[in-house]
């Protein structure tokens, strides 16, 4: 049985789109930005402030009441019914370390029937605990386990791929990726099946 690793933020959930919508807009009403012109992450400079002033607004968003009650993406929901039984599930996010909890309970909430180990790498050093890995692809190749990657930075992707992981770039303005999600789901599903009839021929 495959094993996925997913992202959790702007994959599992569309944290990017509701903190810019719900939060950054309705603090600043006069910004003509749409959603659509995020084309870098972080996108500070696109918003003509300070990386801090944004991790600042982010952060606070995470730990706001919208930012708890985020809706899981409906069609990666549906894809879960429908095929989350065929593999095993991680969920592996960046993300400061004290807004990790919140963000457990999150997945557990909403994927907890199929994904069943969370893993967190701190997007800032922690305060008064250890730093074990900065970044996916470290704390991958610790874990040992895994065989694709859903993530919709292509820094996390490459770090995947460099330790032996394929990986599936989800859809976001920022990474400009040109299939649907439809069409990413339809293509990790027929990679399984290529892969798992590769294996019994093998």
């Amino acid at each position: 049985m495959k094993t996925l690793v997913w992202d959790v933020d702007d994959v599992l959930n569309d944290l990017m789109r509701a903190w810019f919508e719900q939060g950054w807009r309705a603090e600043h009403v006069g910004c003509a930005i749409g959603y659509a012109d995020l084309r870098t992450n972080p996108p500070h400079e696109v918003l003509g402030v300070t990386r801090r002033s944004y991790l600042d607004s982010l952060d606070r968003f995470r730990q706001s009441e919208a930012g708890d009650a985020l809706t899981p993406n409906a069609e990666l929901l549906a894809w879960f019914e429908a095929h989350g039984a065929q593999f095993r599930h991680i969920a592996l996010t960046v993300r400061p370390l004290e807004t990790a909890p919140s963000a457990a309970a999150w997945v557990m909430r909403h994927f907890g029937r199929w994904i069943r180990v969370f893993a967190v790498v701190p997007s800032r050093p922690p305060v008064n605990a250890p730093e074990y890995d900065r970044d996916k692809g470290k704390l991958l190749r610790w874990l040992g386990r895994g065989d694709a990657l859903i993530d919709d930075s292509e820094t996390n992707l490459a770090q995947a791929r460099a330790v032996g992981l394929t990986a599936f770039a989800w859809p976001q303005p920022w990474n400009e990726v040109r299939e649907t999600k439809t069409e990413l789901l339809e293509r990790l599903l027929c990679w399984a099946e290529e892969e798992s009839c590769r294996s019994l021929i093998i």
